[in-house]
């Protein structure tokens, strides 16, 4: 019996590893990046998996022009083209030159790249690169379709895996982590709280530093694309969660600085444990919640009873009710108080210290 790459896997880093290795039965590359991503801002996080390209060492330097340079066929607009695929060569009629990182990948021997978001619920969850070096035809319609027709069944499962598991450690830092970076987007200086949250990344691609410690590239493309928006190149926000070792979550968030005359200052980067305003939409997208479920889920969360739900969304009680089974069916759970232990308390670390305990009211 032919096994599921898709289902089989338990994790984002094994779902890319198998799906890989079955792509390329059908679809032949030298090299490939595979990345989670941020589904609100659509900013690359952990983990991300970087195949035959150098150990990863030239990581940073292809997000970073990603989002500071890249014209041809970004990532932020295949989010929302109709076609989650596209080829550099293809796409361009064969005029790569276009292509800010194929002009500094081409040095690697790079002469076509295959790119899709991997999608769900119309958010990306996901993205892959592929690449094909010299001596190989460029990516045709035939490939674009069958890496296209990834994206729904991986956004899916992925998104799977932002479901709670086991609850994080606590402890720690109680102050968020700091990291200042130059206008060149070199790190300058760092706190010990920072250095205690990047210690609780999982591994993957990193970038050195002259602080002692190597940044992972997911928190360096976070500051990136804070200078991304100062340039107006790009509107999205400049934040990332991120899924920690011990199964927790990490918000890290950036904005660029001024100095006196408004001339261009650092760039702030800010780590801390995600807050559940954070985390809240990312749980629920990933039950299936819609946002009216969502909605009342956040209201059952305040302790509002049903009737008290009702006012304030301006529904009947009844039409309430319909959508807290509904609730209750998609996150496998059977009272309100499991609801809100497992959407809003076990994977956070800031409600687990909260004083007093919220009484649920009924059905």
């Amino acid at each position: 019996m032919r096994h599921d790459p898709i289902a089989e896997a338990t994790d984002s880093l094994e779902l890319f590893t198998r799906v890989s290795a079955r792509l390329r039965e059908r679809v032949v590359f030298d090299a490939a990046v595979w990345s989670v991503t941020d589904p609100e801002t659509g900013l690359v996080t952990a983990p991300m998996w970087v195949q035959n390209l150098d150990g990863g060492a030239q990581c940073y330097a292809y997000w970073e022009c990603e989002l500071l340079e890249e014209t041809v066929i970004p990532f932020r607009e295949l989010a929302r083209s109709v076609t989650a695929a596209g080829a550099l060569r293809w796409n361009t009629g064969d005029l790569p030159g276009r292509s800010a990182q194929y002009r500094r990948l081409r040095g690697q021997g790079v002469i076509d790249e295959l790119r899709a978001v991997l999608r769900a619920g119309g958010r990306p969850w996901g993205v892959v690169s592929l690449f094909r070096r010299t001596g190989r035809a460029p990516f045709g319609p035939t490939d674009i379709d069958v890496v296209a027709g990834l994206s729904a069944p991986l956004g899916a499962r992925l998104r799977s895996f932002a479901r709670p598991s086991a609850a994080p450690a606590l402890g720690g830092p109680t102050a968020p982590g700091m990291i200042l970076f130059a206008l060149d987007g070199t790190a300058t200086s760092i706190n010990e709280e920072a250095r205690h949250y990047l210690a609780l990344v999982p591994d993957g691609p990193t970038e050195p530093s002259a602080l002692g410690i190597r940044l992972p590239v997911c928190v360096v493309v976070t500051a990136a694309q804070a200078r991304a928006v100062a340039a107006e190149r790009d509107g999205r926000t400049a934040r990332a969660r991120i899924r920690t070792r011990d199964g927790g979550w990490l918000a890290c968030h950036a904005s660029c600085l001024s100095g006196p005359d408004d001339r261009p200052g650092p760039t702030a980067l800010i780590i801390e444990p995600a807050p559940a305003s954070d985390m809240a939409p990312m749980i629920a997208d990933a039950y299936g919640l819609s946002p009216r479920e969502l909605e009342i889920a956040q209201h059952i969360a305040r302790g509002l009873a049903t009737t008290d739900i009702a006012a304030a969304l301006f529904i009947s009680a009844h039409t309430v009710r319909d959508h807290v089974k509904t609730i209750f069916d998609k996150a496998q759970v059977s009272s309100r108080g499991e609801l809100v232990a497992r959407m809003f308390t076990e994977n956070y670390w800031p409600l687990r210290d909260r004083p007093g305990a919220t009484t649920y009211g009924p059905v």
